[in-house]
């Protein structure tokens, strides 16, 4: 039987019927809702309030039309004009935007682990949905990639997956990584400069490499990550040009890969920097496939969680 979801805070630990679970349910919503152009009252008389401490383009706006269409009301937290610019602690605000009556908090945060922080100190009965913190997880992007992949490779045990960039710094990396491992994928690289890669211990079952040209031959999936240098603390990198060309992924190092490999990218794209343009915008491209993806995927959970 899938688990229970009361929350989404990672998909560590969450077993493969559950994540097939939801990818079923977000293709059966596309399908109900028409791809997105037939709302659905299933969260009718529900609130959703997407609390975003961080900039974000895809993920605030998929995971406010995925509430909208399946009917529920949407408030979208402006943080720069909220008390918290006057001190206002975040257990406070939590505790105000409770008091309000909200079904659902989708938050995003710079720290690891505010979202299982708020679940530790909420009084009434919200659900509580990260978006991604820190460099913890992002569980809705590793499922609507899982979700892409599942779309044209139906046997993750028969698939290698190579996952390059920096992993250090990316919670979608981790989020990735328990989603595919679950799934049953034997063969997860993780490539980037020894400076990006975290150490082994931490994500267990994973090849390490630093070696893009080996890491990329016969993979079937490539997942691109850019720099996150917002994260970074004096890390030493080579410039933007000589990082493309050790880590770039260009048509000549596509072609290492296995016939048809899937590329993928969790955006925002720095092009020319880990990825080419004609490689992002190519045949094998599934980087607008996976922001469509995102929307059904943020709708099944969002059913999952407040569907009576």
């Amino acid at each position: 039987m899938p688990t229970h979801l009361r929350h989404l805070i990672t998909l560590q630990h969450l077993g493969a019927e559950t994540l097939e679970h939801l990818l079923d349910r977000a293709e059966s919503l596309r399908e109900a809702c028409a791809h997105g152009t037939r709302r659905i009252d299933l969260l009718r008389g529900r609130t959703v309030l997407n609390l975003f401490f961080e900039p974000s383009t895809r993920t605030r706006t998929s995971f406010e039309l995925a509430a909208r269409r399946l009917g529920a009301d949407v408030v979208n937290f402006d943080i720069t004009s909220s008390s918290t610019s006057k001190g206002e602690t975040l257990l406070d605000t939590l505790h105000t935007l409770e008091a309000m009556h909200l079904d659902a908090l989708v938050v995003r945060h710079r720290e690891s682990g505010t979202p299982e922080f708020l679940v530790r100190h909420a009084a009434s009965g919200v659900s509580i949905v990260n978006a991604g913190d820190g460099n913890h997880a992002h569980p809705t992007q590793g499922l609507l990639d899982a979700l892409t992949v599942r779309q044209h490779r139906r046997h993750f045990d028969a698939l290698t997956v190579t996952i390059c960039g920096d992993v250090l710094h990316s919670r979608v990396a981790r989020s990735d990584v328990h989603a595919f491992q679950a799934l049953g994928v034997r063969d997860l690289r993780l490539c980037g400069p020894g400076a990006l890669l975290p150490a082994p211990g931490e994500l267990p079952g994973c090849a390490f490499s630093d070696n893009f040209d080996s890491a990329v031959e016969g993979a079937d999936v490539i997942i691109m990550l850019r720099l996150q240098k917002e994260r970074m603390v004096a890390t030493l990198l080579p410039d933007e040009a000589a990082y493309f060309e050790r880590y770039g992924l260009s048509q000549t190092r596509l072609r290492r890969a296995a016939p048809g490999a899937l590329v993928l990218h969790p955006g925002p794209i720095n092009r020319g920097v880990e990825i080419a343009s004609e490689v992002a915008d190519g045949t094998q491209s599934r980087i607008l496939e996976q922001v469509a993806n995102g929307v059904f995927v943020r709708m099944a959970v969002l059913a999952e969680l407040l569907a009576r």
